[in-house]
């Protein structure tokens, strides 16, 4: 089991973990949003625990987008507590939720986002199809990119563009739009 710290009120993990009473108690978890694909997951019993259930499967066609902005919004409205964000094995659902969400409610690039949760993460993976995905949020949020998508010998990855402005933060971008 293993659980990532993305940011003080935030952490990543799979399936195993969320399932785990010592996990959700010890780091105060009040909010469990599940990308895991899998509905009738039976959670801990904790008092004032929360579950938001994003029903996407792993694959480059899934609308994964269809939830950033209403997973950023319950993030951001639990105040009681933390947040954990899984899906089965922590690598591609609910990282990508999780860049959408320093993207949006944090003014992080792209690039940044993911920057930031490799460092805490460092076998995340999200699909080509969500790479896309994210890539739009960004060019919708912030009206230009710092991540394309390039072919290698391992298959699509993204790879950082190169930028003469700082890319840490876009500071042009309000939170209360």
């Amino acid at each position: 089991m293993s659980v990532s710290q993305v940011s003080p009120g935030l952490f990543l993990s799979g399936l195993d973990s969320a399932l785990s009473l010592s996990v959700l108690s010890s780091r105060n978890i009040t909010l469990i949003i599940n990308a895991s694909g899998l509905e009738d997951v039976s959670y801990p019993e904790l008092d004032g625990l929360h579950v938001l259930h994003v029903p996407i499967q792993d694959q480059p066609h899934a609308p994964l987008k269809h939830y950033f902005d209403s997973v950023a919004e319950w993030i951001n409205q639990n105040q009681t507590g933390r947040t954990l964000v899984h899906c089965t094995a922590g690598r591609s659902r609910s990282p990508s939720l999780i860049m959408a969400y320093l993207m949006r409610s944090e003014g992080l690039s792209l690039r940044r986002a993911h920057e930031l949760v490799l460092e805490q993460r460092p076998f995340i993976r999200p699909n080509a199809g969500f790479w896309r995905q994210l890539m739009d949020y960004e060019k919708t949020l912030f009206s230009r990119n710092t991540v394309r998508m390039v072919r290698t010998s391992s298959g699509v990855l993204p790879q950082a563009l190169e930028d003469t402005e700082d890319t840490n933060t876009v500071a042009a971008y309000c939170v209360n739009v």
